[in-house]
């Protein structure tokens, strides 16, 4: 009885595994062209169920046997026949339920029989569909024919193909063509459910400023050196950043923002690009994109955005839903991220892994740029033609999706970082142990100090001089003896020396760092040098291969341009005269500490609260294109622009109409005609304003020549980041036929531009007046 009974368990469970694996659910990754294969293994199916019922018919009739023969000898036991009787009940139970069990797989054999003549019938019709498909001919496609082309030589380039069902056949390419990608018609005989319209989107959640700052720090990980550096200084500024999101609150006034599902990816700290930044953060290497990347962090985190931070390859293909395979097919799933922030590296990954996706989702991306994207570098076609094609550019995105460290390029849009501020008791607290003959020379690296003796020997003859040069066990011959060197310093002591010198140097590398406003902001003069002629990709390796033209004048633009004296000194290191006043008329200057508003944490969360609220690469309109034809009948909508009272430039006219959504505010724009030898970054900035290339659309019209009283002999349309423009010795006047190509920098001696300035708020460039 106990052998039957096992008997009976054992094929109790070999029947559930036999079913189990034979009809088991369809995976997310079977192939939809699999008719053939499915109902082979429903034909084994059915014969499983066939023996299952052949066996449990036998073990039905042997335990019927069994039990005819206990009853016969139980009965001549008399009384002891109770005990066995009993025992031999679960045994009958047993039996029944076998009996039922038996007839179930019996009818689960007919249905299932019947079920799989239909699917033969139907894969037959299947199969003479996919063997009858033909390209089809519709203009509305007209890459269809060459996809399938592609498709026929190289299916099996990339195994995202298979995974999408891809096996070879005609159909399955235009299946995959249509449903997949979008090259080719929808296929009249396949199932049309995926092309009903989807559900309306769900209520956006409101965007709530958050005060825990640990949640982030869980977000941010662990494993990297840089990780850990990033976590520390948004520890160290956690207070400054809280305050800072009460105030912009509270100025907000409950205004309704939207919560965004963004992704940060930091591609320079993955392992495929190299990392080398991580191993440098205890040696003295730069620090910079780091600082960027924990403020950016912290600030996207506190105005109450959905964040998901990812420093691997492997993490961002499984964030965004990159299929198996190498990078050639589309996401499986739209994009779960209303907005993606990464930089060079990243967008280089995104591209290598999303296929098409990549190109639909790309204005979704804001790409943290140090030193900025001009526009001629980053439209393809023309860096090609005209060649400014660098390792860099050539990503045909809307220029202001790139995110600069300083406004030094109004074609970008300007990110920025944060400096640490001080309390008055802290300001005071600086005054009064300043010491007036000390000196901290900017550069944590060896190198930097090479051949730099002269300088050195002049400012030593005044102030004691020290350093923060990383070494590991022997001083850096580069460093001279009668410099004291501090090896490199935790952040926090290293502004405790800040606090107390006069003066930090430069020795024109390296460039645009957030080390000299932290001087400032501590009290520090800062001097550095000015360059004669300016560097540029076109006389100084380090700016060689980078996407922009820009001139770089000194160390630091920013400081000279937008703080100046008496916190920044600018002065000819070669002219040992002009350096040695410079070094006197410091050491009796009295300077407080100062920070500008735009580097403050208030500062850079107003900054981002704007750019995520107006910011809208996806769905804004592009410019009209120009038409074709250049005649002279040819007339384009009135100019909404009127001729300034004083009449030296153009204004928005008071009674043109107003688009209530358009970022920046129309109001704001002001249109001024440039020198031959001044960009328009230049032109606005010498009136007070800053360029705003959004406006370029209205200023790139033949009306706008005759309302400034310009003269145009001809008028064409042409792709140059220069236009619009005029060549007035022969009365030529250009039009830009690019959108991309609208641009602030750039300068040709034979152009005037017309350029669309704006004002901005006070200490805050990168936003006008009523752009908050």
């Amino acid at each position: 009885r106990i052998f039957v009974l096992g008997i009976g368990f054992f094929t109790l469970c070999f029947l559930m595994t036999s079913l189990g694996g034979q009809f088991s659910a369809k995976r997310l990754g079977d192939s939809p062209f699999t008719i053939r294969t499915e109902v082979m293994g429903a034909l084994e199916s059915r014969g499983v169920l066939r023996r299952m019922s052949d066996m449990l018919e036998m073990l039905m009739k042997r335990m019927d046997i069994l039990a005819r023969l206990e009853n016969s000898t139980d009965f001549h036991k008399g009384d002891e026949a109770r005990f066995p009787l009993d025992r031999f009940q679960p045994a009958a139970g047993l039996m029944e339920r076998i009996q039922a069990i038996a007839q179930n797989v019996s009818d689960i054999a007919i249905k299932v029989d019947q079920i799989l003549r239909n699917s033969l019938l139907n894969g037959k019709v299947a199969e003479g569909r996919r063997d009858q498909c033909e390209v089809p001919r519709d203009p509305k496609y007209p890459d269809c024919a060459g996809k399938v082309e592609w498709m026929r030589a190289r299916w099996t380039s990339d195994p995202c193909y298979a995974f999408f069902g891809v096996d070879g056949t005609e159909c399955s390419f235009l299946i995959y063509l249509s449903e997949v990608e979008w090259f080719c018609p929808p296929l009249p005989w396949r199932n049309r459910t995926a092309a009903l319209p989807s559900p309306p989107p769900l209520p956006r959640v409101q965007a709530a400023f958050q005060s825990d700052l640990a949640h982030l720090l869980e977000l941010i990980g662990t494993g990297k050196e840089s990780l850990s550096f990033m976590k520390k200084r948004i520890r160290h500024l956690a207070q400054q950043w809280l305050r800072a999101a009460r105030r912009l609150e509270q100025k907000l006034k409950d205004r309704q923002r939207d919560q965004k599902h963004i992704l940060i990816h930091i591609g320079f700290l993955t392992e495929e690009s190299g990392d080398v930044f991580s191993p440098r953060v205890l040696k003295g290497g730069p620090l910079g994109e780091m600082v960027q990347w924990a403020d950016i962090l912290a600030a996207l985190f506190l105005l109450g955005h959905s964040l998901r931070v990812t420093v691997s390859l492997k993490e961002l293909q499984s964030h965004l839903g990159v299929p198996p395979g190498r990078g050639n097919c589309p996401l499986t799933s739209p994009l779960p991220f209303d907005l993606i922030y990464t930089d060079y590296h990243g967008l280089q990954q995104m591209k290598q892994h999303m296929g098409l996706s990549f190109k639909k989702y790309r204005c979704r991306v804001r790409v943290i740029d140090t030193f900025g994207t001009e526009p001629a570098y980053n439209h393809e076609e023309y860096a090609t033609l005209r060649g400014y094609r660098t390792n860099w550019g050539y990503w045909n995105l809307q220029p202001t999706q790139f995110m600069t460290m300083f406004p030094h390029t109004p074609d970008n849009s300007f990110m920025g970082f944060v400096s640490e501020e001080l309390n008055k008791t802290e300001r005071q607290l600086i005054k009064a142990n300043k010491v007036s003959s000390m000196a901290v020379v900017y550069g944590k690296e060896a190198s930097i100090w090479k051949g730099k003796e002269k300088f050195l020997a002049i400012l030593n003859k005044y102030m004691e001089i020290h350093g923060t040069v990383y070494y590991e066990t022997q001083r850096p011959p580069e460093v001279p003896a009668f410099v004291k060197n501090h090896g490199l310093l935790p952040q926090h002591e290293f502004q405790q020396l800040l606090r107390k010198a006069k003066l930090f140097i430069g020795f024109g590398f390296p460039y645009e760092g957030p080390a000299p406003l932290e001087a400032i902001a501590n009290g520090c003069v800062f001097l550095q040098a000015r360059f004669n002629p300016p560097h540029s990709s076109l006389n100084h390796e380090f700016f060689r291969g980078k996407p922009t033209s820009r001139e770089v004048s000194s160390q630091h633009p920013y400081a000279e341009d937008f703080i100046g004296k008496p916190h920044v000194w600018t002065v000819d290191y070669n002219n040992s005269e002009e350096f040695e006043a410079a070094v006197k008329t410091i050491m009796r200057t009295q300077v407080d500490p100062y920070l500008p508003y735009e580097y403050t944490c208030e500062g850079m969360l107003e900054r981002i609260h704007a750019y995520i609220q107006h910011q809208d690469f996806c769905s804004a309109s592009s410019p009209p294109l120009p038409p074709k034809a250049k005649s002279p009948a040819m007339q384009s909508p009135p100019s909404p622009l009127a001729l300034s009272p004083n009449a030296t430039h153009l204004v928005w006219s008071p009674s043109a109409s107003r688009d209530p959504h358009a970022w920046p505010p129309v109001d704001s724009l002001q249109v001024w005609v440039s020198e031959t030898h001044h960009a328009c970054t230049e032109t606005c900035r010498r009136r007070g304003l800053v360029c705003e290339p959004t406006f370029f659309r209205f200023l790139n019209k033949k009306e706008v020549f005759l309302q400034l009283s310009i003269t145009c002999d001809s008028t064409e349309y042409e792709m140059n980041h220069l236009y619009p423009a005029v060549a007035e010795n022969v009365h030529e006047c250009y039009l830009q036929k690019e959108p991309l190509l609208f641009s602030c920098a750039g300068y040709n001696t034979k152009y005037r531009r017309l350029c669309p300035c704006r004002d901005y708020r006070k200490g805050q460039v990168a936003l006008c007046r009523d752009c908050l």
